[in-house]
């Protein structure tokens, strides 16, 4: 895929709205929570202190008061936050400012290069979770063509997270759910012992499961041992046992 992250690194991103975001966190933090945030989330990243509901009452304002005129200048200034943050808020004000209702237009299967960037540099699941279910999934709902061989890609990929996000991407899909390839990308991490990975199987089939339990419950016979436990458990926590 045609990467168009690297190809801005001389667009510049909006300033003022950057630093119009990152006033309007430092209104709203309690520094009080802060440490515990950060504990909460084991960041290396300090936190202001602003929890969800009061970041996005804070940003709502600021997004709808300076709306970016196109793709390349909304990719840029969604760098700027993210490459530039101090506090673990402004990147998650990044991936807030990538789904503001403002920027819909702008979801085109080139936008994946923008999300690749943020989950290999995030990688932790507070930012990809969001990412790959978010954003990433809508992007492979509206262009499969493109977006599904670079998920199949990802689910073989040396970086962790890249993997999770092919496996969690389709959440939301309920019986538009591509079943081969959820199920490739599952199988392509079969053995990874690590908890992300197996927390991510069973996370996206027990997901399925409100669709489809008699489906889940033959893939999970059908793997058998090569499942592990912790997917197992996951996949089946909300099918009646047969």
């Amino acid at each position: 895929m045609e990467t168009t992250v690297a190809g801005l690194a001389g667009e510049a991103g909006d300033d003022d709205l950057v630093a119009a975001v990152r006033v309007a966190l430092v209104a709203a933090a309690d520094p009080a929570k802060a440490p515990g945030m950060q504990a909460y989330m084991k960041s290396r990243m300090p936190f202001l202190g602003v929890p969800k509901p009061a970041r996005e009452r804070a940003l709502r304002p600021v997004f709808t008061a300076r709306t970016l005129p196109d793709p390349d200048r909304w990719t840029a200034t969604v760098l700027a936050l993210w490459r530039r943050a101090e506090y673990r808020e402004e990147r998650y004000a990044a991936i807030d400012l990538t789904g503001h209702r403002a920027y819909r237009t702008y979801q085109r299967s080139t936008t994946l290069a923008l999300y690749e960037e943020m989950v290999t540099t995030g990688a932790w699941w507070d930012y990809v979770d969001e990412i790959a279910s978010r954003r990433i999934g809508p992007l492979l709902a509206a262009d499969p063509a493109v977006v599904r061989p670079e998920m199949l890609a990802w689910s073989r990929d040396s970086d962790l997270w890249r993997r999770r996000t092919s496996i969690i991407c389709q959440l939301s899909f309920k019986a538009a759910t591509d079943l081969d390839l959820l199920y490739a990308c599952i199988d392509a991490n079969l053995a990874d012992r690590d908890f992300f990975i197996r927390k991510a199987i069973g996370w996206a089939l027990r997901q399925y499961a409100w669709t489809d339990p008699g489906e889940v419950r033959r893939f999970v016979a059908a793997r058998g041992d090569a499942l592990s436990p912790l997917s197992r458990r996951e996949a089946l926590k909300n099918i009646t046992p047969q």
